[in-house]
């Protein structure tokens, strides 16, 4: 099993990347949870597939469990949802010394993350993720947060989680189009700052895709230990965790503009954005225009769509997103920030963007 530490003093944790995980998750669960009681929050596809699983081995543990299951999809991370997961742990009596277990892809780990700082003013919980996107991201770091009609996960906070349990195998039920969208939050590793690891993507990237054991480990494991280092470093996004963020100003704006309905995915949109944030900086001379071609058409190859004229969801305005850019978290006083390049693997964090070239790149990708 690999095993990666993620190291913050007191609020330290591991996460455990292997096959058949889900089927041990009570033994490695049993001890965070002195009452034995666990809380799964979960959706409808995760339970259908997997639940049944996690059960058994949570009741081989000696742990006694309640379920809330919630309908699939980002619609999901809302007000509504919260408070139904809420007033739901309250009623069946969870208290500060019972775990909960985040049972599911970004959507739920999001949610059920804020739920457990939220509830009785905070409750340790576990991250079990099922999707790629969140086994390589969204699940470590201890970023939770929900939707709001201004813009993506604006309403949030960080809490660590106790353990992370990342199974390869509940990866063989995602459909491909999810496996493509996890894929894109991987390749971001190597833009960021492993130009290396990068090129082990261009090489690899059919065989991950494929799900071939071998290479879907590696990946795993090189995106994971990457994030880890950086929010080791920056737990609270104080400087260089903001790296991690490599076209999400230009995705969370592209979600938004989509109302969240589901037709643009979490990691579709990063690939686009990942894409116009190197034609940007390509464009402002930051980085050579080959490296910008050379993202795209990676990205491209591998069945992502970087043409947000043919991006699901379209058509896109310009001038609406940029409105949500600016409303962005990041932003600092209407001014955009984002992660821009000086090459493959030199990302950087650009404070107070230049908005007319920011314009201009969003102008000429919609039209």
């Amino acid at each position: 099993m690999t095993t990666i530490n993620v190291s913050l003093a007191a609020r330290s944790y591991s996460v455990h990347a292997n096959r058949a995980l889900i089927a041990r998750a009570g033994e490695l669960i049993a001890p965070f949870a002195p009452t034995k009681r666990v809380f799964i929050i979960t959706d409808e596809n995760v339970a259908r597939f997997h639940l049944s699983v996690l059960t058994q081995s949570l009741s081989a543990a000696g742990l006694k469990q309640q379920t809330i299951t919630l309908p699939p999809g980002e619609g999901s991370k809302s007000f509504e949802a919260l408070e139904r997961v809420l007033r739901e742990l309250l009623r069946l009596g969870i208290n500060r010394k019972d775990l909960i277990i985040a049972f599911g892809g970004g959507v739920i780990g999001d949610l059920a993350g804020l739920a457990a700082g939220l509830v009785k003013r905070g409750v340790d919980f576990v991250q079990i993720p099922t999707t790629l996107l969140a086994q390589v991201d969204s699940s470590v770091g201890g970023k939770t947060a929900i939707d709001a009609p201004e813009g993506k996960n604006l309403i949030g906070l960080i809490h660590q989680p106790r353990l992370v349990l990342a199974d390869q195998d509940v990866l063989n039920t995602l459909p491909e189009r999810e496996l493509r969208a996890g894929y894109a939050e991987i390749v971001k590793v190597g833009l960021i700052g492993d130009a290396r690891f990068y090129a082990w993507c261009e090489a690899n990237a059919t065989a991950v895709l494929a799900r071939d054991p071998q290479a879907l480990a590696h990946a795993i494991a090189t995106a994971i230990q990457f994030k880890a280092r950086i929010v080791e470093a920056d737990e609270t996004e104080q400087g260089d965790r903001a790296l991690l963020n490599l076209g999400h100003t230009f995705a969370h704006a592209l979600e938004a503009h989509a109302d969240y309905n589901g037709a643009l995915l979490h990691g579709e949109a990063v690939a686009a954005g990942m894409a116009l944030a190197f034609q940007l900086s390509a464009k402002l001379g930051l980085c050579t225009q080959q490296d910008a071609n050379r993202v795209r058409a990676h990205l491209d190859g591998a069945g992502l769509v970087t043409d947000l004229r043919k991006l699901p969801g379209a058509p896109y305005d310009a001038e609406k997103l940029m409105a949500l850019m600016a409303g962005d978290k990041k932003a600092e006083a209407g001014a955009i920030t984002l992660i821009l390049a000086r090459g493959i693997g030199q990302a950087f964090v650009q404070k107070a963007a230049d908005a007319q070239a920011i314009r201009a790149a969003l102008t000429e990708a919609t039209q």
